[in-house]
């Protein structure tokens, strides 16, 4: 089956920026002058997703409020002639279809239990995961290669992108021989086995093609590393009863979640702004670093 549906985990509290997340979602945190969560969207979309499930908790509301119609700022901008900034606005919310799911993330811990949260909606159809963090610049967008790397063996397919030894502590990592042209089949998945369990540096980041029957397995999960339930685990499992295979990302992958990856991504993204990037270069290069 094609598939049409992204689940978008975005419940967490995103405590890596307090005090900036108290009343904003860590997601809505801007790379210049977009959140990274419509960065993670318009890559779905021009992978040919349909409808978009987004995992929230309470406090998401702004979140929900950036992909919904705001009629008054509409009114505000055809009033202003301001042509340009209301096609972009308008766009935002005829992207995709939303779907907003609450995750008790008091009783419900880790990324796993978010993804089972959206068994109402993905029913028994494949559908795609993507973290609400992960940017990836690309020519072909991540979602659509993991898709085109499904589309070829109908087995479940995972992001990845080399990693090193620190990255083997803050990613899943697997392991197993090249099938074809950067398509991995996996022998093994860990969740952030550190550098001593495991040779591989293959992270898994960001991005899934799974098959429904990954929903009853996290069901079954057990909670592992602090105490949550990790989506890697249940992969794992699952890896018992069918391939798994894993699409090495052709592009480069950011890591928005921690703020050294954010600024980066700020960086680099006003460095490839025609309107900005020129300016920005010449101030960076006069500073007395």
């Amino acid at each position: 089956m094609k598939i049409t549906k992204a689940v978008i985990p975005a419940a967490g509290f995103g405590t890596r920026f307090l005090p900036a997340t108290k009343s904003t979602p860590k997601e809505m945190l801007p790379i210049l002058d977009k959140p990274v969560i419509q960065y993670i969207v318009e890559e779905a979309v021009a992978s040919g997703i349909k409808d978009i499930v987004f995992i929230v908790s309470n406090g998401k509301e702004t979140l929900e409020s950036h992909f919904d119609v705001n009629f008054e700022i509409e009114q505000k901008l055809i009033e202003a002639e301001k042509k340009d900034f209301l096609r972009e606005v308008r766009k935002i919310s005829r992207l995709a279809n939303f779907v907003y799911i609450r995750q008790d993330i008091y009783n419900t811990y880790g990324n796993g239990a978010a993804v089972l949260c959206a068994k109402p909606v993905v029913k028994n159809e494949p559908f795609a995961v993507l973290w609400g963090d992960n940017i990836v610049d690309a020519k072909i967008p991540r979602l659509k290669q993991i898709l085109k790397v499904f589309n070829k063996y109908g087995n479940p397919v995972l992001a990845a992108d080399e990693t090193d030894d620190e990255g083997t502590k803050k990613y899943g990592i697997a392991e197993g021989p090249e099938v074809s042209k950067n398509v991995i089949k996996a022998k093994k998945i860990m969740e952030k086995p550190g550098p001593k369990k495991t040779k591989s540096r293959l992270a898994i980041k960001g991005g899934y093609a799974l098959t429904p029957d990954i929903i009853p397995i996290l069901e079954k999960t057990r909670r592992g590393r602090g105490n949550e339930i990790w989506l890697t685990d249940a992969i794992a499992a699952l890896l018992k009863k069918r391939p798994i295979y894993v699409c090495k990302v052709d592009g480069k992958v950011y890591d928005t979640g921690y703020p050294l990856g954010w600024l980066q991504t700020n960086v680099d993204y006003a460095l490839k702004r025609k309107d900005i990037g020129p300016d920005f270069k010449k101030y960076l290069k006069n500073l007395n670093i």
